[in-house]
């Protein structure tokens, strides 16, 4: 049977009103928000930690919360594995007891069974009974969701489930992690602030703004085609200016870059905003842009912002820019392009890929 979540639940909370409504599969859904946009809610009210105020949450057909007729199934009942950030391990039990914890509804050989399998699916053999002070925090991480997975959840949950790691820990469970989720025959979400994680776990994004969901669909469409300003922000865009069609010239005027652009998507009815991702914007001297190529203007860089790996370069369109503005545009660049670059005076050509512009009617 093919998992399924329907979730269409309000929340009156201090702030905001939490009213979110869709539906997940067997893809992997990243629940993608600023902070305080309800991500973690919607997790706790699946899993039963927070009673909706009204609405009905469903899981395989199963009925887990319905405010028309008052039904609630308990958290122990609803077949859900819940991994928070900080793990929520038991100090006191083992890691072999923390992960059959959930198992007591079982036979104590079928337990002790099911958490073998889970203490070598996650490579802890040799750390059974050890305590959780007793472990590093990537081994902490692993019996927690080794735990979340001994049961045989029905739907998966995951909130910010590597926050608390170094970047390398987290590079290896993130692997682990993948690997997991493609043996798992259940329902999948996932919260996190880390965006090109949350991209690599997830094949289906729900955008939260407010308490409310403004975006839904395959990761490539909202990361290509994101429908609205917010969704753009929130999936890295940093570039953005009010727009306007420009009649009879098959342009798209960009009123605060000062230039008219050529585009190939549909132009939406009500455009208001024009945006592409630093990553996109292209950067060259002026001897290196053939004639023919569209979007190329001259600019003149005002600050740069060096990485480990890439340099984000400020730009202007014009010399000099009034108002107090000292950019308008970022372009991100290696840091091998960067080290040819800079030798060469300004100003240089940046080139708006007419494929890579993003059309927004809001």
């Amino acid at each position: 049977m093919t998992p399924s979540l329907e979730v269409a639940v309000t929340k009156h909370l201090p702030g905001f009103t939490l009213n979110v409504s869709f539906s997940a599969g067997s893809t992997s859904v990243g629940l993608l928000g600023a902070s305080g946009a309800g991500k973690s809610m919607v997790l706790r009210t699946i899993a039963g930690l927070v009673r909706p105020d009204a609405g009905r949450i469903a899981l395989d057909g199963r009925v887990l919360f319905d405010s028309a007729d008052g039904h609630d199934e308990p958290v122990r009942s609803r077949r859900i594995g819940l991994l928070f950030q900080n793990y929520a391990l038991f100090p006191h039990l083992t890691v072999r007891q923390n992960i059959a914890f959930g198992l007591k509804h079982l036979a104590a050989q079928e337990q002790a069974a099911r958490a073998s399998e889970q203490i070598a699916a996650m490579h802890l053999a040799g750390f059974e009974q050890r305590y959780p002070t007793e472990l590093s925090g990537g081994q902490q991480q692993r019996v927690a969701l080794a735990r979340a997975l001994a049961p045989t959840p029905a739907a998966l949950l995951l909130d910010e489930p590597f926050s608390a790691l170094d970047a390398h820990l987290r590079s290896e469970l993130e692997r682990q992690l993948r690997e997991t989720l493609q043996s798992y025959s259940g329902v999948t979400l996932v919260v996190s602030h880390n965006l090109e994680e949350l991209y690599r776990l997830c094949g289906e994004f729900v955008v939260l703004e407010k308490g409310g969901v403004i975006a839904r669909g395959g990761r490539d469409e909202i990361f290509t085609r994101p429908p609205n300003r917010a969704t753009a922000r929130l999936t890295g865009c940093r570039n953005f200016s009010r727009a306007r069609t420009m009649d009879g010239t098959g342009l798209v005027e960009a009123a605060d870059w000062g230039c008219g652009l050529r585009v190939t998507q549909p132009v939406p009815s009500g455009l208001a905003h024009i945006a592409i991702r630093a990553n996109h914007v292209g950067l060259a001297e002026p001897n290196r842009i053939p004639a023919s190529e569209h979007n190329c203007f001259p600019v003149w860089m005002s600050a740069a912002t060096e990485g480990p790996f890439r340099v984000t370069v400020y730009l202007r369109f014009n010399e000099r820019l009034s108002g107090g503005a000292d950019y308008q545009l970022q372009a991100e660049v290696t840091r091998e392009r960067w080290a040819t670059l800079r030798s060469h005076p300004l100003p240089w050509i940046a080139r708006l890929d007419p494929d890579r512009l993003f059309l927004l009617a809001d």
